[in-house]
């Protein structure tokens, strides 16, 4: 039976595991001569413009022995109308995994519903597994473990925060994300994971509350893609949001800063936090690859 990647809750803590061991094992090189995918074809659905998830993925799947085929809307039918679902039925006839990057979550779910085949999430408006599998690698790295870690979310409760939430409860991070009010993430994602009774999660507004002791500090832009009309209003109501020096001195002295980039630079986060000692956003960025490579042997082998 297939395995669709839509959200981190497709997975098990034991399998979440398993992929950072894996993930580790390909980036040391021990399977650097292993070619589990050799033959294979996998698509690249892409509605989102994109650097760190269409070129991890397309050097991933290559170095995996398989074949990665890029797709966007203005090249397919369904810029002309075709339906998800006869687009996910022909797609899966072809291919033997699909990557989807959309706007909706909805058009996600829609085309794994209807695929014979694995269907991946790029990034939607509600999750962003894949990123939050490389931030855990990268936490991994940096401290050795997860459990028992307190995790500080600064800014907008968006895709990345949800995931982030998803990966804390499966892995018994304690989390803290500070939002402006009216900002939140998703509450459904929040209630499941406070009732799993796997670690602490908190919401709240006091970014210095939040990031006060934490061992690992983590930010994201302010206005993701398809929101650039409001920016101008949102900018005004994150300013206090900013992860700049002061902010992170709250957090324990050897905390390291996260960010999945692209970043804002001045707006969201400072050049000397994002260029500083504490910062591990460009081997983040690194473990995309490697995390991405673990599961798409996992879901194909």
């Amino acid at each position: 039976m297939k395995r669709d990647f839509l959200t981190l809750r497709d997975l098990s803590s034991k399998e979440v595991q398993h992929l950072l061991k894996r993930a580790r094992d390909f980036k040391s090189g021990a399977d650097s001569n292993k070619c589990p995918l050799i033959g294979k074809s996998i698509g690249l659905l892409f509605e989102k413009a994109s650097t760190r998830t269409r070129v991890s993925f397309e050097v991933g799947i290559y170095q995996l022995g398989a074949q990665a085929i890029y797709m966007n809307q203005r090249e397919l039918q369904t810029g002309r109308g075709e339906t998800i679902h006869d687009t996910a039925k022909v797609l899966s006839q072809y291919l033997d995994a699909v990557v989807i990057r959309t706007f909706s979550h909805d058009t996600l779910s829609e085309f794994a519903l209807f695929s014979k085949v694995p269907v991946i999430n790029g990034l939607s408006d509600m999750h962003h597994p894949c990123q939050a599998l490389a931030d855990l690698m990268t936490i991994i790295e940096k401290k050795g473990k997860l459990k028992g870690l307190r995790l500080a979310y600064v800014g907008d409760g968006n895709n990345v925060a949800n995931s982030l939430i998803e990966a804390a409860f499966l892995t018994g991070l304690d989390i803290a994300l500070a939002c402006p009010k009216g900002f939140e993430p998703d509450g459904d994602i929040v209630e499941r994971a406070r009732a799993s009774g796997q670690n602490k999660v908190a919401v709240i507004e006091d970014p210095k509350k939040a990031v006060l002791d934490a061992d690992v500090v983590y930010t994201d832009v302010w206005v993701s893609m398809g929101q650039e009309k409001e920016a101008g209003d949102k900018k005004r109501k994150f300013r206090k949001y900013q992860l700049n020096s002061n902010l992170v001195s709250y957090a324990k002295k050897d905390a390291i800063v996260l960010h999945c980039l692209p970043a804002h630079r001045g707006e969201e986060i400072t050049d000397e936090v994002i260029d500083g000692p504490h910062s591990a956003v460009f081997d983040q960025a690194d473990n995309r690859l490697h995390t991405q490579k673990a599961l798409l042997e996992f879901l194909l082998t």
